[in-house]
């Protein structure tokens, strides 16, 4: 139901590893696309593959049947590939919107390492709650969880300009927030109940947002 466009909170500094990471995301992905059409479609997929989350992979680990690599290092690749435009053009916005902000808050080299844990933390949660998977976990929608949670904490009355149906509306965050969060919370307990989870991870989300909020509730004491 609600589309953010922008929020009206400006920030103290430049943003660089925020736009940093909206860079690196983006040159990854055009790299993908580079590799899609050089390759043959099996070669492709091997690719993507190997450098995604896959929960399967950790109890094999487990057992002797899978490296170390081949169970751990995903979780950070997986961080930076996309499966098509609008999952990488979604996961941008919301990394643009809500980014320089949380980045303001903990400061560049902090942000940057809160950014890589919230990531391999929801892919973490993600693998636990579907840990004989084989089907591949792959985007920076788990580190973004991670960034919004930290902003419903620390921005809960920001405006954001917020698209509502066909209406521009500038609304608390802890409202967009919060219906977000709680969309992805019930449609998560849909998919683990045997529902549909139409091939996204809705439980890298969740556990990304509330990893997020727990860290910034750390450092806010700190």
């Amino acid at each position: 139901m609600f589309i953010p466009l922008k929020d009206l909170n400006p920030s103290r500094r430049y943003p660089f590893v925020n736009i940093t990471l909206i860079l690196a995301n983006v040159a990854a992905f055009i790299y993908q696309l580079d590799l899609q059409f050089s390759l043959t479609p099996k070669a492709y997929s091997l690719f993507i593959t190997s450098y995604s989350t896959v929960p399967a992979r950790f109890p094999a680990f487990l057992t002797g049947r899978a490296s170390f690599e081949a169970a751990f290092l995903p979780l950070f690749t997986s961080m930076f590939l996309h499966s098509g435009f609008l999952h990488i053009a979604g996961n941008m916005l919301f990394l643009w919107i809500f980014g320089d902000n949380v980045e303001d808050f903990f400061g560049h080299i902090t942000y940057l390492l809160f950014y890589l844990v919230c990531g391999i933390g929801a892919g973490l949660v993600h693998s636990f709650f579907n840990l004989y998977s084989h089907v591949p976990a792959l985007g920076a929608s788990g580190a973004i969880s991670g960034i919004m949670g930290a902003y419903i904490l620390l921005y809960p009355r920001a405006r954001v300009l917020t698209l509502v149906f066909v209406f521009l509306l500038p609304i608390p965050a802890v409202i967009v927030l919060g219906e977000w969060f709680l969309m992805q919370f019930l449609t998560g307990l849909n998919a683990l109940g045997g529902g549909g989870a139409g091939g996204v991870a809705w439980t890298a989300h969740i556990g990304g947002f509330i990893l997020g909020m727990l860290i910034t509730l750390v450092v806010k004491r700190l």
